[in-house]
C-alpha cells in the first residue's frame, strides 16, 4: 500500500467511526482502568545508539555536531564521519543475547503492569517489521522483529504491551550532518537520515533554545503525511494499548495530523475491544484527549486528571552508555509513592547493551523494587488520591528534567493513597521511632473514625492515639531502608 492509499484508508476509518478528528470529538476520552490502576510501567531505550554506548541515545546526531564531544570521539574511535558515519553501526547491532521473554519475565518481577518499548526513536531505525521503513531490525542489525517478540512476551506475561514512537522529530534530527563531510550528504543513505533540515531555524546550534520560534516552520506536508502513515501503520500491526510521542508533535504543523492520528486510534480500538490512550508532552494535546506526561520531572500537587511520569533509572542516557550513572531503588521507590500519592503513573526507563542483555545495575534496581511492592503495592495498585497527597516539607520540583537528585525526605514526610475505605499513609523516611500524623489528628465536631492500623509489610496491627494535634502510631521499632507503609482503616 503506498503513503496516499494508506491516507484514504486513514480517512474512510475516520469517516466512518465514532471518533471525528476534532478536539470536540476526541475530548472527554477516558484514562483505561488497566492504566490507571496498574500505576507502573517499564520504557525500553534498545538501538542502534547502544552499540557506541557513549553521551546518550542521541549519538546518531551528536557524533555529527562540531560543538558536542560525541564529535571528536566518535573520529578517535571509529574515524571521519564521511568514512564511518552512524549507518556503519548496523552491522554491529546484533542483539545475539536478546531474549523477549527474559526481559518481560523481569519486568513482572520489578511489579510492573505495562511495557513500552521505543518502536522508533529519532534515529530513523525501526524496531519492528514495516512496510514503509527499510532500515528495520528484521532486514538488519539484530534481524529479529524485536516489538513483535517484546509484544508476545508481553500477551504471555499477562502485561499491557504499549509503543513509542520518536520519528517525528527525524525530520530535522541528523542536520548537524549537513555541516559537515559526513555520509548524511550522501544520497545513497536519504532514506535513512532522513531530511535532515538544515536552515537558519534548524540551526543546530539553536537546538534546545527556549523560543518555540527555533523550530516554528514545523514540518513539510509530505513528511507530515508519510509519518502518519507510519504510525497508522504501527497501530494496526502491533495495536499497542498507549502510543507514547516525543516532544516535537506540541510544533503547530502536527496538528491536523495529530489528530487524525489519534482519531484512527481510538477508532481502532473501538474495532478491537480495548481501552488505549496517547501520552504527550507540553501542549501537544488538549486535556481529556490523551495523557499528559511529565520527562524526568513531577507535579507538586494532585492533577485533577490522570497522568504520567517518564523518567530513567540510568541519570545521564535512557540508552545504554558505558559510564551511565544510575539511581538506587529507594530513590525510584520514594517517586513512585509521590507520583501514585498525585494521582499519576510511572514510566521507568531501562536502556539494554547492543548484545541484548539488561545491565546487573538496573538488573538489581529492578528486582529491589519488586520486593518492597509485593509487600506495599496494596497501597500502589488499584489506589486513587486522597483528600491531600500528603504532608511534611519536602516536595517534588515542578516541571520537566527535575527528577536525577534524590529528595532529602525526612521522617515527618508522608505520602497518602486511598482505596475502599483504606488510607495507605506512606512515611517517606522511617526512624525506626513512633509516628505521628497531622493529617489524622482529630476534629471536632465533624470527623471520620479510625477503625485499625495495619504495617503493610509484615500484617501487624498497630496501636494508634488519636489528640487534636495529630494521630500517633506505634511503630514498636520497625525500622526500614525504604519507606513504610500503614494501612489506616476508616468508619
Amino acid at each position: 500500500m503506498t503513503v496516499n492509499e494508506y491516507m484514504k484508508m486513514i480517512n474512510s476509518v475516520i469517516e466512518n467511526g465514532k471518533y471525528k478528528d476534532n478536539w470536540q470529538s476526541l475530548s472527554g476520552h477516558k484514562t483505561p482502568e488497566w492504566y490507571y490502576q496498574g500505576k507502573f510501567g517499564i520504557f525500553i531505550h534498545w538501538g542502534i545508539y547502544s552499540v557506541p554506548g557513549f553521551g546518550n541515545e542521541w549519538y546518531s546526531r551528536s557524533m555529527y555536531d562540531t560543538n558536542v564531544r560525541e564529535y571528536e570521539h566518535h573520529r578517535k574511535t571509529y574515524g571521519a564521519q564521511s568514512e564511518f558515519g552512524y549507518k556503519d553501526f548496523i552491522p554491529m547491532f546484533r542483539g545475539e543475547k536478546f531474549n523477549a521473554e527474559e526481559w518481560i519475565a523481569l519486568f513482572k518481577k520489578a511489579g510492573a503492569k505495562y511495557v513500552m518499548p521505543v518502536c522508533e526513536h529519532h534515529d530513523g531505525f525501526a524496531m519492528y517489521k514495516t512496510d514503509f521503513n527499510r532500515w528495520n531490525a528484521c532486514e538488519m542489525g539484530p534481524h529479529r522483529n524485536v516489538i513483535g517478540e517484546l509484544k508476545e512476551a508481553c500477551e504471555k506475561e499477562g502485561l499491557h504491551f504499549c509503543g513509542s514512537t520518536h520519528r517525528a522529530e527525524h525530520y530535522f534530527f541528523m542536520n548537524p550532518g549537513r555541516l559537515i563531510d559526513s555520509d548524511v550528504n550522501d544520497e545513497k543513505y536519504a532514506d535513512f537520515y532522513g531530511p535532515a533540515v538544515y536552515t537558519p531555524e534548524y540551526d543546530p546550534k539553536c537546538f534546545g533554545a527556549s523560543s518555540e520560534d527555533t523550530y516554528s516552520n514545523g514540518a513539510s506536508e509530505e513528511w507530515l503525511k508519510d509519518w502518519t502513515v507510519r504510525t497508522c501503520e504501527l497501530i494496526d500491526k502491533y495495536q499497542p494499548s498507549i502510543l507514547y510521542f516525543d516532544w516535537w508533535i506540541h510544533n503547530h504543523s502536527f496538528k491536523p495530523y495529530l489528530k487524525k492520528i489519534c482519531a484512527y486510534y481510538y477508532n481502532r480500538a473501538e474495532e478491537w475491544g480495548k481501552e488505549v490512550t496517547i501520552n504527550y508532552k507540553h501542549q501537544a494535546f488538549p486535556p481529556t484527549v490523551a495523557t499528559f506526561d511529565v520527562e524526568r520531572g513531577a507535579l507538586t500537587d494532585i492533577s485533577p486528571v490522570p497522568w504520567q511520569t517518564d523518567t530513567a533509572i540510568g541519570k545521564h542516557s535512557w540508552g545504554y552508555t558505558k559510564d551511565n550513572k544510575f539511581k538506587n531503588s529507594r530513590q525510584i521507590i520514594t517517586d513512585l509513592i509521590d507520583i501514585v500519592s498525585k494521582n499519576g503513573m510511572l514510566l521507568l526507563n531501562v536502556g539494554p547493551k547492543p548484545d541484548g542483555t539488561i545491565t546487573a545495575k538496573e538488573t538489581k534496581v529492578l528486582t529491589e523494587i519488586g520486593e518492597w511492592l509485593r509487600k506495599n503495592g496494596d497501597g500502589i495498585y488499584n489506589t486513587t488520591f486522597w483528600r491531600q497527597f500528603g504532608e511534611g516539607k519536602t516536595n517534588a520540583e515542578d516541571g520537566f528534567f527535575k527528577d536525577n537528585d534524590e529528595k532529602a525526605y525526612r521522617k515527618s514526610d508522608f505520602r497518602f493513597t486511598y482505596k475502599n475505605g483504606f488510607v495507605y499513609a506512606f512515611q517517606m523516611r522511617p526512624d525506626g521511632k513512633d509516628v505521628k500524623i497531622k493529617a489524622f489528628k482529630k476534629q471536632v465536631p465533624h470527623d471520620f473514625l479510625v477503625k485499625s492500623v495495619t504495617l503493610l509489610e509484615t500484617g501487624e496491627k498497630l496501636k494508634f492515639e488519636r489528640n487534636s494535634k495529630e494521630m500517633t502510631i506505634y511503630t514498636n521499632g520497625y525500622k526500614s531502608r525504604n519507606p513504610i507503609c500503614f494501612k489506616i482503616e476508616i468508619e
